[in-house]
């Protein structure tokens, strides 16, 4: 069963993670209260919110959780007390994030995309509090928006390689130089859009043995393009799709947040559950026509 398969590779991440902040962290003071839930029950709860259906995790918990999840997990708290714990399991979280995305870089080529993560309304922008500070207004195809921008690098089997959060104002290419850092020596090359290009990032990647290839902008003169390249290029809607699904189905992006603790347990989580997701969306690559033709474009 999946929830059987989340909560197994979970939990056996978190022994390795155990061990290393028994190694190199600090430990924390008892005080406090005590959790019935262990990280990794809390974890595994909130990524089954997000593979549910269910818009809302109060209505998940209270209507599935505490109903059908109790013989998964007999320590089950109240609700309340639940959005109390959600934030130890951060850390987790991004430390099995880390490690499930260099496990996918096993590619040649990869596709770089950003999406909007709005925290409120363009109405509601000089009355909101939660993210002052933090969110920032920024603009997209669509309009402008306040909030934050989630930039994801993926391979052609539609998995994730490396993320990266973002304020709204923030350039698309300082985001992705300091992606490539995870993948840095294990891509050769990398598809976006216009947003990530620049001559100059475009020289520095070449120099690590990475070509950008994106969509120039109008002050940039043309180049010669490989059919192959010219064709992967046109496929990078597959980065567009899984966007869709993080924010359509697996519910990342809503404006109800209360806290940026749960904003960030909710993002990490809904990554998490898309690395369980089946059958992401994937492109062939075995093409067959002259690979070695050039285009100008």
């Amino acid at each position: 069963m999946l929830i059987t398969k989340i909560y197994c590779q979970l939990d056996d991440f978190y022994k390795s993670f155990e061990n290393y902040l028994k190694q190199n962290v600090l430990p924390k003071s008892s005080k406090g209260r005590k959790s019935k839930l262990t990280i990794t029950e809390i974890s595994t709860i909130l990524v089954l919110f997000h593979l549910s259906g269910y818009s809302n995790l109060k209505r998940f918990y209270k209507e599935h959780a505490l109903i059908h999840l109790k013989s998964y997990f007999p320590d089950l708290v109240s609700y309340n007390r639940f959005v109390e714990l959600i934030p130890s399991s951060i850390s987790f979280l991004y430390a099995f994030l880390k490690f499930t995305t260099k496990l996918n870089v096993s590619c040649r080529f990869a596709f770089v995309d950003s999406t909007k993560l709005p925290v409120c309304e363009n109405s509601r922008i000089h009355s909101h509090k939660v993210f002052e500070g933090l969110a920032q207004r920024g603009k997209d195809t669509v309009g402008w928006f306040y909030g934050f921008k989630l930039h994801l690098i993926i391979n052609e089997k539609g998995q994730i390689l490396s993320f990266d959060l973002t304020a709204g104002n923030i350039d698309d290419r300082k985001s992705l130089r300091k992606m490539m850092k995870d993948i840095k020596g294990k891509v050769l090359k990398i598809f976006g859009d216009r947003g990530y290009i620049s001559q100059s990032l475009s020289k520095e990647f070449l120099s690590n043995g990475i070509h950008l290839i994106a969509k120039l902008r109008k002050n940039m003169k043309g180049k010669l393009l490989s059919v192959f390249d010219y064709i992967l290029s046109t496929k990078r809607a597959l980065v567009e799709s899984v966007n869709s699904i993080l924010k359509e189905q697996l519910k990342i992006d809503h404006t109800r947040h209360r806290s940026p603790v749960n904003f960030i347990a909710n993002l990490l989580s809904g990554l998490v559950a898309y690395h369980f997701k089946e059958n992401k969306p994937k492109i062939d690559l075995s093409f067959n026509f002259k690979k070695d033709a050039l285009l100008l474009v």
